[in-house]
């Protein structure tokens, strides 16, 4: 009996022992999986909480946009704060910080409450958990099994963005959005219950000091450019649409941009004295000099707003122009969720073979013909088939860019350097996410109120009174309402039917025609994307990359 079954002792080890390994990397999965869930639940519930707040699409396009600033704005000092207390301290601080905005967020009366437990304190988590997660994933995984990790980060994100839509939706549309927030919580509690699954290494040498000025300079400059972005909607870029003041006569979105860029300028100055100093910057700037590092970034940003100006996009096409419930929106997006999540985990393997470079230049292929697909069914209305094969292609595309990119920044750097390499990631991809909500948010309002005064001057059914109201109304701002409001809002001015129609028609054509040049807009990004992949590694340098833990640097053409 023994000798039958000792040979089965070392199998079963051997399973306990790989279980033990990728113990680690379920729960910080659980992490990523968390905060790109609850952005996916945002942008599908996008009409229920504009009823439920009693708001305007704008308001809460500027809610989603500032949950991905705040991330954007301190994902370097999450990233440098797991350096000075100790990553996986900083990661599980972060969640407590998560579940407290998320248990905010979940019984929040006002939209500011909700603005302030969403975007200010879950936003403030996410900016300690991610890099911490990115470097612990990187600490605990080695060659190809790094590889692995970071494919299956990338699948649980795709994961996120698969059922944040249709259990969003459903809970959206049957129960409340809320207890989305409050299951978060749930899983939060889990997540620190196995806290002790999560290894990491002893410090070594003296802990770095914060740098306060870098930090705060930074999210200044962060902030400022996106609010300018953001704003440029009810500003305008130029020429004053509705500003709360102007500058020379000129909108002040252009000026609010330009002081973010002149911050981030003084504080680069700042971060190099610092450097020069042998003081602790907020992040050593010599690391964007790698080109592998700096196209990873520039790749991962433009990942980041292709997709959130898309899924801020597409969901107002469905519920607003479609009419569709939350729930209905979900099961649309589904397609896109999961073949970016099947293609995310199996497309790993495609980069050791192809290299990543080869795999990043197909993705931004696929997301251009998605987007060219895409366009062809933005109609009044929806071919069903269509759009779900425009939306699989597109999931196709963003997979194949997540299965890459994270792995792509990590080897680009040593294994002191993981945190920093961390913060710099999500800051590309949060700041991705702002600058694509707030760019193509704009462009959508933009193309709609240009559209809608358009058709409205070349109207013949319009008599000038009329035309003249409506240059008023615009003046006051336009925003992206269902068309049965804007023929409520035509019948109340005491407009004839066939005014009414009129306006109705012009405002309908108006809303795809805005819809179609914010989606050509990211077809435009995808394409100036190319530009920023010739210094990702190929097959050949990603080889040396999966034999030793130190080689990735070197491997990958660091110009240090």
């Amino acid at each position: 009996m023994h000798a039958r079954d000792s040979p089965a002792v070392p199998g079963r080890l051997g399973e306990v022992d790989t279980v033990k390994r990728w113990r680690a990397l379920i729960i910080l999965g659980a992490a990523q999986f968390l905060m790109v869930l609850d952005t996916s639940v945002m942008n599908v519930s996008i009409s229920q909480l504009v009823e439920d707040f009693d708001t305007e699409v704008t308001a809460i396009q500027a809610v989603i946009t500032l949950y991905a600033l705040v991330m954007a704005a301190f994902m370097i000092t999450g990233g440098r704060l797991g350096d000075i207390v100790g990553r996986r301290r900083i990661f599980l601080i972060g969640m407590v910080v998560y579940g407290v905005g998320s248990a905010i967020t979940a019984v929040a009366p006002t939209l500011w409450v909700l603005t302030l437990g969403w975007s200010v304190i879950e936003g403030l988590g996410a900016a300690m958990v991610l890099p911490a997660m990115a470097a612990l994933v990187a600490e605990s995984y080695r060659g190809r099994d790094r590889a692995i990790a970071y494919a299956v980060i990338g699948g649980l994100a795709g994961a996120g963005i698969a059922v944040g839509p249709l259990l969003g939706g459903w809970v959206t549309t049957y129960l409340t959005w809320r207890l989305v927030f409050a299951g978060e919580v749930v899983v939060v509690v889990a997540v620190l219950l196995c806290r002790r699954a999560i290894a990491t290494s002893a410090p070594s040498g003296p802990r770095p000091r914060l740098d306060g000025v870098g930090a705060v300079l930074s999210a200044a400059g962060l902030g400022l450019g996106v609010l300018g972005v953001l704003q440029s909607s009810t500003w305008g870029w130029v020429q004053p649409r509705n500003p709360p003041f102007t500058v020379f006569g000129f909108a002040p979105t252009l000026f609010v941009v330009g002081a973010g860029a002149a911050v981030l300028a003084v504080f680069r100055w700042w971060e190099r004295r610092r450097d020069e100093a042998n003081a602790d910057p907020l992040v050593h700037l010599a690391l964007l000099r790698r080109p592998v590092l700096r196209s990873g970034l520039m790749t991962l940003l433009s990942q980041n707003l292709i997709l959130l100006g898309l899924f801020f996009t597409i969901p107002l096409y469905l519920q607003v122009v479609q009419g569709f419930d939350a729930f209905e929106t979900g099961l649309r997006l589904l397609p896109v969720s999961a073949t970016m999540l099947v293609t995310s985990l199996g497309a790993s393997t495609l980069g050791r073979v192809a290299g990543p470079r080869r795999v990043v230049r197909l993705a931004l292929t696929t997301l251009v013909a998605a987007i060219v697909w895409l366009l062809a069914t933005i109609d009044p209305a929806i071919d069903d088939a269509q759009f779900a094969g425009a939306m699989a292609l597109l999931g196709v595309g963003v997979g194949l860019l997540a299965s890459q990119l994270g792995n792509v920044v990590q080897s680009g750097v040593g294994e002191a350097e993981r945190s920093e390499a961390g913060g710099l990631q999500f800051t590309a991809q949060n700041l991705g996410s702002a600058l694509g909500t707030a760019l193509i948010g704009s462009l959508l309002i933009g193309a709609l109120a240009h559209a809608f005064t358009t058709r409205v001057e070349d109207d013949p059914r319009l008599s000038e009174e009329t035309r003249e109201q409506v240059g008023v109304a615009l003046q006051a701002g336009v925003t992206f309402i269902p068309t049965d409001q804007v023929r409520s809002a035509a019948q109340r001015a005491g407009l004839p039917p066939s005014e009414v129609e009129a306006v109705t028609d012009s405002y309908a054509s108006a809303q795809l025609q805005g819809l179609k040049a914010a989606i050509l807009a990211t077809g435009g990004i995808a394409l100036a994307s190319f530009l920023v992949t010739p210094h990702l590694p190929t097959a050949r340098q990603s080889r040396p990359q999966e034999r030793g833990p130190d080689a990735p640097a070197g491997a990958t053409g660091s110009t240090l």
